[in-house]
């Protein structure tokens, strides 16, 4: 029994001896993936060229030899002539109101007025003045308006010492927003405004906006609307969200609220 044992013994010995002398198999070795470390950019180290963008270039337009004259890309509606060339009235007839000493008159009872043309987003200039004899107050007092695409109202109003509601006075989206300030010159002034409109985007029930109109005046040469959002068309009784549908470019309308409103040099341009 002992010699087995020790046979057994001896036979094991061998066995991890020879196991020691075989040469090992290496693994395999995968190459090794070059890693790219992003550096963060110092602020400290920008240089000029990595915030110069240089195309497209932008569009040259030929500005107006002063701010209330027409660029060069600008539509002219209304250059003191003739009124029948761009305007019609809202059953597309000609108009009814008068051209006299270069500006357009609104004549009682003739009905609004509008451009043959149809916009969407504009900028648009107008100049208007209230009649120099006054005569009665508040909204009967030098009352008309400009209406951007049909519906959204920027009041025209004689506001120098007429007091009225204040979402109705001149340079007010009519029943939606008042001016800021109030900055109406004399009855029979020429005044200014410069109106940026954001045309309106809808949802797919075409009674909701996506994207609301917008509008900012420049009553003057004097901000008195910062890009509001408008709750919908103006209505004279109605909340405006009621009135909300789907529509598509729009013409720009002169309202006749019964007086003699004079209005001048009105150009646009398309945005």
């Amino acid at each position: 029994m002992k010699k087995i044992f020790l046979t057994m013994v001896f036979i094991a010995a061998v066995i991890a001896v020879s196991a020691q002398t075989q040469p090992q198999q290496q693994q395999p070795q995968m190459p090794r993936q070059q890693q790219t470390t992003l550096k963060p950019v110092d602020p400290a180290r920008m240089v000029p060229g990595m915030m110069e963008v240089m195309e497209p270039a932008v569009k040259i337009v030929k500005p107006g030899a002063t701010d209330r004259e027409a660029p060069a890309d600008a539509i002219i509606l209304f250059d003191g002539t003739d009124v029948s060339r761009e305007w019609e009235d809202t059953r597309g007839n000609p108009s009814k109101w008068t051209v006299k000493d270069g500006t357009l008159i609104s004549v009682k009872g003739s009905g609004y007025i509008q451009t043959k043309r149809k916009f969407g987003s504009i900028q648009l200039h107008i100049e208007w003045k209230s009649p120099s004899e006054v005569i009665g107050d508040s909204q009967g007092r030098g009352n008309s308006g400009v209406f951007l695409q049909e519906r959204f109202e920027v009041q025209v109003l004689d506001s120098y010492n007429n007091p009225t509601y204040r979402h109705g006075q001149a340079a007010s989206i009519y029943k939606q927003y008042p001016p800021l300030v109030n900055v109406s010159r004399g009855p029979g002034e020429w005044q200014t405004y410069d109106i940026i409109f954001t045309a309106p985007t809808f949802n797919k029930d075409s009674l909701t906006y996506f994207t609301p109109p917008r509008v900012t005046v420049l009553h003057n040469g004097v901000l008195v609307q910062n890009n509001v959002s408008l709750h919908g068309p103006t209505d004279y009784t109605r909340i405006p969200a009621v009135a909300i549908k789907w529509h598509g470019p729009a013409s720009l309308q002169l309202q006749d609220h019964g007086n003699p409103v004079a209005y001048r040099n009105i150009w646009v341009r398309e945005l």
